[in-house]
């Protein structure tokens, strides 16, 4: 189940991808009659902007009914989605629940995606790949970076008390009081930092690998090794090198996931004992 979730979730966010990026294809746009000649399309347009988001809909109520009879032919009816400090279980046997499953593993995975692109767009890697990363997210891809290292927090906090209404109508009810919803968004909020070692050690280890192997001049590789230099500042002043051997992206890669790995147990406490 994990993998076909996955998989379907990846499809989900390619079709979100791509509704995001046809506004900004000129061959989509009107244009003036005697332009139309050099920007016509070599072929009729078939994918409107709001055909995206049908597929979309489409893609979450088949991976409901594809849940419910996987449920039915494996015996196993509860699908889990991992929230970082606490988690919620869906019954697959019943249709609501696997659609309500199809519908928060995609929001999660949105949202997880956005604070990717938040994260490399706080880094504001070399262009062109940086003029990709701003195309998905907009106009806050120009909003101030204090403010942008804030989004991941507020967006997963309401989220969270949002989803909180609806989770605690299915068992097991992860809400309680108002008190216990709010703090519960908090510690979710939080929690939502913790993504971020994931984009930040793939980038470590692809300037790691980079620096030891010729890729060629592919502009990726560029953005990959300055993007690192500003996670690597930090270590600077730390003598690091032995010979040819740069040790920093190795230990940052430890230190970020030594660092996470104590935050997320220490979000689950708080998520646990919540008081109020």
């Amino acid at each position: 189940m994990g993998i076909v979730d996955l998989i379907l979730n990846l499809a989900g966010l390619l079709l979100w991808l791509n509704w995001r990026s046809i506004q900004f294809d000129p061959l989509t746009k009107r244009t003036p009659a005697t332009l139309m000649g050099t920007l016509r399309p070599a072929s009729p347009q078939k994918l409107r902007h709001w055909h995206f988001l049908i597929l979309i809909a489409g893609l979450l109520l088949l991976r409901a009914l594809i849940y419910r009879w996987l449920g039915s032919a494996t015996g196993s009816t509860t699908s889990y989605l991992d929230f970082g400090a606490t988690s919620q279980g869906f019954r697959r046997d019943i249709f609501a629940q696997a659609l309500a499953f199809s519908f928060f593993s995609f929001v999660r995975a949105l949202v997880i995606l956005y604070i990717w692109l938040l994260f490399f767009s706080i880094l504001s890697g070399p262009d062109p790949i940086n003029r990709l990363i701003k195309i998905p997210l907009g106009r806050a891809s120009d909003w101030p970076r204090p403010v942008k290292i804030i989004l991941p927090f507020v967006i997963t906090a309401v989220f969270w008390w949002l989803a909180s209404w609806i989770f605690e109508k299915l068992p097991p009810a992860l809400a309680g009081t108002l008190a216990q919803k709010f703090q519960g968004a908090v510690v979710i909020g939080l929690s939502s930092y913790l993504v971020w070692k994931f984009p930040a050690c793939i980038i470590l280890l692809l300037h790691l690998l980079s620096s030891y192997i010729y890729f060629g001049r592919h502009p990726l590789w560029n953005y990959v090794s300055q993007t690192a230099q500003n996670l690597l500042r930090p270590l600077k002043n730390i003598p690091l090198r032995v010979a040819r051997v740069d040790f920093a992206p190795v230990l940052a890669i430890a230190m970020i996931f030594f660092v996470s790995e104590l935050a997320e147990r220490g979000l689950i406490w708080l998520y646990a004992h919540r008081i109020f």
